[in-house]
């Protein structure tokens, strides 16, 4: 197994990064005998290539940002020039090559007349692409369309050219790529080797389905698919494109490999089995529809179990829903519905998985809640609704009050807004319609990719760097009615590496939509901008004060 996080010290600085889905968490702590004319934090990246550069702040000592600042009028500058003011930050390169990366940390002092003075300095390195188990892979989407990554590096072109299913994806690829990240490939990998093997059929459960290429796919293994397609109103009503992937799917599969069924509510499940002589072999799952929204749009993740024993919990549950897809009672009753099970094996991650509908929905959602309750240092998450019922989201909607944690995530809300809660029980909202008023033309806007969810992420982290970390993850939303009325699958995975993954993409996805929530509130008397030599409450303080949330922060990371 590769480095998952490495610590470096160095006359009173600790810097540690954490490897992220093509991502890192760099976090540092400063003795605080050493934080008189604290300016803040340089950051240098260099990569496999050799290539080196100081990763840019947004913020600097001499530009105001307010709410009413236009893409074009930031600035990004040299963290050199213009430091970072917190304990930490996410790097998520553009091009994510293999090899180790090198952070080198510099402590930035004010000296005389405000210049900037390099204290104490200290340097790690992690491989952010590695592989660390031979027969598990997980990826993630960047889920960055509302972002002026997107905008500035593809013009904020559309995804697709009109109404239709199916186009020709090829003037796309380079969005579909770099948007679908990891997962894409994933998914796309799997598709292909499945199809490659003329020894393997493919059962799928599939939610929304419209992504041009994938559907083209499962129409090309012909009779060797089976597929479980939901058929709630939202995919059945006037313009649904799942009408049509249906109808091919029809052609080329026949009537008796393809069944349309909701259980009560949705079949909401994303999973490809892959069974080779009769027998299944693999197989992958996660939050990640089908579609075009799901894979380029959204913040999603793929995971592959290239485990027999896993592809059979999951052939149990698609056997059962595909020969009465019309009876979520049968389902229930089934043994496969009644308990966790567990997913084991060399080369894989400590996995249980629990397949709903169930009977109620404690038999999930208890263990899920249990285990925020029983968590001892951090809880994070991405979760994509957080309105509905039942222990888990209670639990959630509740951990600001729990002063022992460090918490911090984020949900969409129905009405598209997005909530960051940040370690306290204040809530904070990121309003998409605010970030696309903020543009010049032609090209500059930040979308939001229409309406629809945009964090579709359904996982809870806990403990990621403490003793017992853990993560939930899965297509299910984690609320009561979802576990009792749909078709989901719900993974527990106690394994250091995975929980640290997701913790990073908790974090990258709340500090990208945070910054937004505070350009919103940003005016002219109190815009964002780096703080100054001489304030009297320098913005290092909290960090230090016991009582302040901050302070929290910054010893977890380093820990």
């Amino acid at each position: 197994m590769g480095q998952i996080a490495t610590t470096s010290r160095s006359q009173g600085l600790t810097v540690k990064a954490y490897r992220g889905p093509g991502s890192a968490l760099i976090a540092y702590d400063l003795d605080p005998h050493l934080t008189k004319n604290l300016a803040g934090f340089a950051i240098k990246r260099t990569a496999p290539t050799g290539e080196s550069a100081y990763l840019l702040n947004r913020l600097d000592f001499t530009h105001e940002i307010t709410k009413d600042t236009l893409p074009h009028q930031r600035t990004f500058t040299p963290s050199n020039v213009a430091p970072f003011q917190k304990f930490r930050w996410i790097d998520f390169p553009s091009d994510v090559h293999d090899g180790r990366y090198s952070y080198e940390v510099a402590v930035e002092y004010f000296g005389k007349g405000g210049r900037l003075e390099e204290g104490p300095r200290a340097e790690v390195a992690i491989e952010i692409a590695p592989r660390d188990y031979d027969r598990f892979r997980l990826g993630f989407t960047r889920g960055y369309l509302s972002s002026q990554a997107y905008a500035t590096r593809f013009g904020n072109a559309p995804l697709r050219p009109g109404a239709g299913l199916l186009f020709d994806t090829r003037p796309y690829e380079a969005q579909y790529e770099w948007l679908g990240f990891e997962a894409r490939r994933i998914l796309r990998a799997f598709a292909q080797e499945c199809h490659d093997d003329p020894a393997s059929t493919v059962d799928v459960f599939a939610y929304d389905l419209d992504e041009p290429d994938f559907v083209e796919t499962l129409v090309s293994f012909g009779k060797r698919l089976r597929i479980f397609l939901d058929d709630s109103p939202l995919h059945t009503k006037k313009g649904a494109r799942e009408i049509e992937a249906g109808k091919r799917l029809l052609a080329s599969a026949g009537a008796d490999n393809v069944r349309r069924g909701h259980f009560q509510r949705f079949a909401h499940s994303k999973v490809i089995i892959q069974k080779r002589h009769g027998k299944p072999v693999r197989v992958l799952t996660g939050s990640a529809n089908f579609s075009v929204r799901g894979l380029y749009v959204q913040a999603n993740s793929v995971l592959v179990f290239d485990d027999p024993g896993a592809a059979a919990l999951y052939e149990e549950a698609f056997e059962l829903a595909f020969a009465d897809p019309r009876s979520p009672a049968k389902f229930r009753a089934a043994p496969v519905a009644k308990s966790w099970a567990t997913i084991e094996g060399a080369g894989l991650p400590a996995t249980e998985v629990s397949f709903a509908p169930h009977t109620t929905a404690l038999l999930s959602l208890g263990k899920v809640a249990d285990a925020i309750r029983d968590a001892k240092s951090s809880v994070l998450y991405a979760v994509m609704e957080m309105g509905g019922g039942g222990p888990v989201l209670q639990a959630l909607r509740n951990i600001g009050s729990q002063q022992k944690l460090f918490a911090y995530g984020m949900t969409q809300k129905a009405d598209g807004d997005l909530e960051v809660q940040r370690a306290t029980a204040n809530s904070e909202l990121a309003d998409f319609a605010y970030l696309t008023k903020q543009v010049p033309e032609p090209f500059r806007e930040e979308w939001s990719g229409g309406m629809g969810q945009v964090i579709h992420h359904k996982f809870v982290v806990l403990d990621f760097n403490d003793y017992t970390p853990r993560v939930f993850t899965g297509s299910s939303n984690l609320a009561k009615g979802g576990e009792e009325a749909n078709g989901d699958n719900l993974l527990a995975i106690a394994d250091r590496s995975v929980a640290t993954a997701y913790a990073v993409e908790a974090i990258r996805l709340v500090d990208h939509y945070h910054f937004r929530v505070a350009m919103r509130r940003a005016t002219r008397a109190k815009p964002l901008q780096l703080q100054g030599a001489g304030t009297r409450a320098p913005w290092w303080e909290p960090y230090y004060d016991d009582k302040n949330i901050k302070s929290r922060e910054r010893q977890l990371f380093v820990r």
